[in-house]
This record gives C-alpha cells, structure tokens and sequence, in this order.
C-alpha cells in the first residue's frame, strides 16, 4: 500500500463521518420539526450504496492529486491541471464523490428528509464555488483547460 493511498483513504474516512453527522442532524431536525423518515431496506441499501462509491471515487480522485504532489484542500489555484484517472469522467470527481454521492447516501442511510433537502441546498452552493474555481483554471491553463472542459463534464 503506497502512501498516497493511505493518506487517502484517512482523507476520505473524514469526508464520510461529515456526510453521516449532517444526515444525523438532519433526523435531529426531522424531530423537532415533526417530519417523518423515510426510512426502508431499500433506501437503506441504496444509501450505503451510494456511500461506499463515493467512498472510493474520493479516493480515486484523492490518490490522484497527491501523486502530482497536490493538496486536495487548497484555497490558491492549484498547478497543475490533472485529466487523468476519475478527471477522464468528471471534472469534479471530489465534489462528485463527497458532495453528491456521500451526503446524499448517508441522508437515505439515515432517512432523513430534511437531510436531503439541506444536502440539494448545498450542492447548488457548491456549483457556485465550482464555477469560480473554473474561472480560476480557464485564467491559468487557457486552451488546455478549454481543451478539456469540452471533453470532459462538470459532474458526470
């Protein structure tokens, strides 16, 4: 087991226990608020589906940068423009993984909808953020960036 991929399974171990603690507080809130779960073997397996995949697409994605000596979280343009592994599917294989497909399945986990609207909420606030961070690649990486933005989807 090379290191990077250590380092990023311990990364991603991370991005599940936040995706499991927002759906939990979203049952909280479903309490509170009087709202019913959801909750069935079905939704239940579609859940833990949907967290194993994102699971290891965040650690495909995840091994990725750190070969190219990148940090996954980083609040400066990053240096390199990577188009390889998951990047050949998605142009956002972490958010893809994380965002979309973690927090949703641990909100079917967890039954919550509550959890689900928050995490529909948060996903258009991420593509904002996506969009600034495209701004920031198409500045550094001009025809290259334009090259591969045609080719390859923002999500999937």
């Amino acid at each position: 087991m090379t290191i990077d991929l250590l380092k990023s399974i311990l990364h991603n171990i991370g991005v599940v226990l936040v995706g499991l603690g927002l759906a939990y507080l979203g049952t909280v809130a479903d309490s509170l608020l009087g709202i019913p779960s959801f909750r069935s073997a079905l939704v239940t397996a579609a859940g833990t589906l949907l967290l194993g995949l994102g699971f290891l697409v965040r650690v495909w994605a995840t091994v990725h940068f750190y070969a190219h000596r990148m940090r996954v979280i980083s609040f400066e343009p990053q240096e390199t423009l990577i188009t390889s592994g998951p990047y050949r599917f998605s142009r956002n294989p972490l958010y893809l993984g994380g965002n979309v497909f973690i927090f949703c399945g641990a909100s079917l986990l967890f039954g919550s909808p509550t959890a689900l609207v928050a995490t529909a909420v948060h996903l258009l606030l991420v593509d904002l953020f996506i969009r600034r961070e495209e701004a920031q690649l198409a500045r550094r990486f001009g025809e290259q960036w334009q090259s591969y933005r045609k080719r390859v989807r923002r999500w999937l």
